[in-house]
């Protein structure tokens, strides 16, 4: 080993600079001594070292300027003795320059993950020497620092325990990114919350997206509106309604210190907020994991929301903003199989706007989709949130409503009627029209297809309008209905005999079919 007295003139006369100390680490003896003879020469003071153990225990007791080691070392590689000085207080802002062969890939890799200021061939002193000075000016001026160190063992340790953090650290970001997969923001939340109160206790948590389109927040079952107010005061969430998760997951406690917050960016761009709160009897590394979480949960957040973008677009109507015909008859599909399987009743209901072709050939196209638009805003405003509104094709819509009885959908359908008849539409080229709607309801049957079900619906909106339009026809049922013993489901039924049924209930008589518009106040149609 070269002698420390080489720099012990680092700090000489009054009048002579001081010199910049280095160190470095090589497990060659030559080697060690050319080099640092060479850097002598050119006015640094040299220690060095000939294992990783030995260097990282000179850089602890007193940060050098810059060190020099050589990618293999013994003992402590030199991948390893620079995340151990980069990860220490003393010696972060310590350059590293790491000798290798410089053209392995992997080598590269390691070398800027580790944190060294740059890999270089060896032999190359001229090299070298002008990337030596370039980060030693570079470099912040040194702390004062002192360590004390207590043998090969304690470095060790020290290693040890940074590579376990860091091997932590990767199995969270691990994790975080492994939620890209989520098909819902919901989904995503909820996986992020059983995996973080494995690993850290805390009050709560919870995640904010951009313009507050998702706050969601976990807590503890007895804390409920404190965490909530406490998350939104945190991220900043003053609108939106929660999505809570309560469960014994999260720890019960009254208060405790702030959260601390980190924000979710992508690309650049901020798409949201996580905040944890710490319980009381917590440790540092709150602020640690949230900084690990935030920083790997953008990926994840913005590609679930994008999932949820297209999801939506796919089951929406472009027009009336309402769910389309295929994601209606989807989500019928899941709820026949729920009902199957667990029991509850289910009305459906088809409404079909009057006229509607004469709309179109007075007023134009642009004023049919202005009407369908205005009758979506009307459905949506009257059906509950747990109902189920949808565009089933051209001037039809259809409307599910779960556990409702069948007088329960009579009542609903009167509502949307009267809502229909009452609404003025103000279109060019007319004084005012009324847009009146004929609407057919049936419930479902024990074990009924789907299709059977709409059938029904339909015939039923057959007979009102042909029973005048503008009402409300209900579709006979019968627990009895024979069922099909092939596929579950009831049989089809035969429309005309269904709308006949209907007719001779209601003593109603077919109105006129010649799709013109029915005469009404002036300028008013119906």
């Amino acid at each position: 080993m070269h002698e420390p007295d080489s720099f012990n003139n680092q700090s000489g006369s009054a009048h002579e600079p001081v010199q910049e100390r280095l160190l470095l680490v090589d497990p060659i003896e030559a080697t060690r001594t050319t080099l640092a003879r060479r850097l002598e020469s050119l006015g640094y003071a040299v220690e060095t070292a000939r294992d990783g153990v030995e260097g990282a225990a000179s850089a602890l007791r007193s940060p050098p300027a810059a060190v020099i080691a050589d990618l293999r070392l013994p003992g402590v590689s030199g991948i390893q003795l620079c995340r151990l000085l980069r990860a220490e207080p003393g010696t972060q802002h310590v350059p590293i320059l790491l000798r290798g062969d410089e053209d392995d890939r992997r080598n590269r890799f390691w070398a800027e993950r580790a944190g060294a200021f740059s890999l270089l061939g060896k032999g190359r002193i001229g090299e070298l020497v002008r990337v030596l000075r370039r980060a030693v000016a570079a470099a912040p001026p040194p702390d004062d620092f002192f360590m004390q160190i207590d043998g090969p063992d304690h470095i060790h340790d020290r290693i040890a325990r940074h590579l376990d953090a860091a091997l932590f650290e990767s199995v969270i970001a691990a994790e975080v990114r492994a939620l890209a997969s989520c098909d819902s923001t919901q989904n995503l939340f909820d996986l992020l919350s059983q995996f973080l109160s494995q690993i850290h206790g805390y009050r709560w948590m919870a995640i904010t997206t951009q313009g507050n389109a998702f706050f969601g927040v976990h807590h503890h079952a007895g804390e409920g509106e404190r965490a909530v107010a406490e998350a939104r005061r945190a991220l900043g969430a003053t609108g939106g309604e929660a999505f809570v998760l309560e469960d014994e997951d999260a720890v019960g406690e009254a208060g405790g210190p702030p959260a601390v917050v980190g924000r979710i960016a992508f690309g650049g761009r901020e798409v949201g907020a996580f905040a944890l709160a710490p319980t009381c009897g917590g440790d540092d590394s709150t602020r640690e994991l949230v900084r690990v979480v935030a920083g790997e949960l953008g990926g994840a957040l913005r590609m679930t929301i994008l999932v949820e973008e297209t999801q939506r677009m796919a089951a929406t109507d472009r027009l009336t903003g309402l769910m389309n015909r295929r994601a209606f008859t989807d989500w019928a599909d899941r709820e026949l199989a729920r009902l199957d399987r667990y029991g509850g009743s289910l009305a459906l209901g088809v409404i079909d706007v009057d006229h509607f072709k004469s709309v179109n050939d007075r007023f134009g196209h642009g004023a049919g989709d202005l009407v369908l638009r205005e009758v979506a805003k009307i459905l949506a405003q009257v059906f509950r949130q747990s109902d189920v509104v949808a565009r089933w094709g051209g001037e039809e819509f259809v409307f599910a409503l779960p556990s409702s009885s069948l007088d329960g959908a009579r009542m609903a359908a009167e509502r949307v009627r009267r809502e229909l008849a009452s609404n003025i539409m103000n279109l060019a080229g007319s004084d005012g029209l009324l847009v009146t709607g004929s609407i057919g309801v049936a419930q479902r049957r024990p074990r009924e297809s789907f299709d059977s079900l709409v059938e029904r619906a339909d015939a039923a909106m057959y007979v009102a309008k042909q029973s005048g339009r503008d009402r409300v026809e209900v579709a006979p049922w019968s627990a009895e209905a024979p069922v099909d013993a092939h596929c579950g489901s009831i049989s089809s039924i035969d429309l005309e005999a269904e709308a006949a049924r209907a007719v001779s209930m209601t003593g109603a008589r077919p109105a006129p079919t010649d799709g013109q518009l029915a005469p009404t106040s002036a300028g008013v149609l119906a």
